[in-house]
């Protein structure tokens, strides 16, 4: 975690201030980023693909940008209030987006989300779908995390109203989440619910 957090405060600091392009040291390979200005009001967010999502409050949305996305096979749009982020290149689409009144996450396929710092909002609804995965440091009054599939999310920091729904084929880590009220419950299929002389006749 404190490495992930450094490194990604190397490359903020690296790149603070280039407007397009600069070199990373530990690479010979151009590293280009782009910062999107012209978002705003953005209240929901939605991740497909290859992506890792870097997710921050803040008084100004802002959307960055850490790969020519525009040369790769990847799309990042902000269309009345929903900033949806896709790529299905081999190589991960980083992008950081800093947001003031987000309500609703969903990550589909391989996609990964990260909150940068603690992460603050009244209402969060999370969905998570397919392989994709969610560490989160939230400070709210109610969240709701919904994992499908085989999906993952670490959770932790502070909840009034917390609610986590999970299957069998997915993780949810709540150790050091604290909640004044948290319920927990585990999301079955119609045949994990059937008796057995309805799974003779199926």
């Amino acid at each position: 975690m404190k490495t992930t957090i450094l490194t990604i405060a190397i490359a903020v600091s690296t790149l603070f201030g280039i407007s397009q392009s600069t070199y990373a040291a530990t690479r010979n390979t151009q590293t280009i980023s782009t910062l999107l200005t012209d978002v705003s009001n953005i209240s929901e967010i939605e991740v497909h693909g290859n992506v890792q999502l870097y997710l921050s409050d803040g008084t100004t949305d802002k959307v960055k940008v850490y790969n020519n996305y525009y040369a790769e096979n990847a799309m990042v749009q902000d269309q009345n209030g929903v900033l949806r982020i896709s790529s299905y290149s081999p190589e991960k689409l980083v992008v950081w987006v800093t947001v003031s009144q987000l309500a609703k996450l969903t990550a589909f396929d391989n996609a990964e989300v990260k909150t940068f710092g603690k992460f603050s909002t009244i209402d969060l609804d999370v969905k998570l779908f397919n392989h994709a995965s969610a560490k989160l440091d939230v400070d709210t009054f109610t969240t709701t995390i919904s994992l499908n599939d085989r999906t993952m999310a670490d959770l932790t920091g502070n909840v009034t109203e917390g609610k986590v729904e999970f299957t069998p084929s997915s993780f949810a880590n709540t150790t050091n989440l604290t909640a004044s009220h948290l319920v927990k419950t585990v999301k079955l299929r119609k045949m994990d619910c059937a008796r057995p002389t309805e799974l003779a006749s199926l």
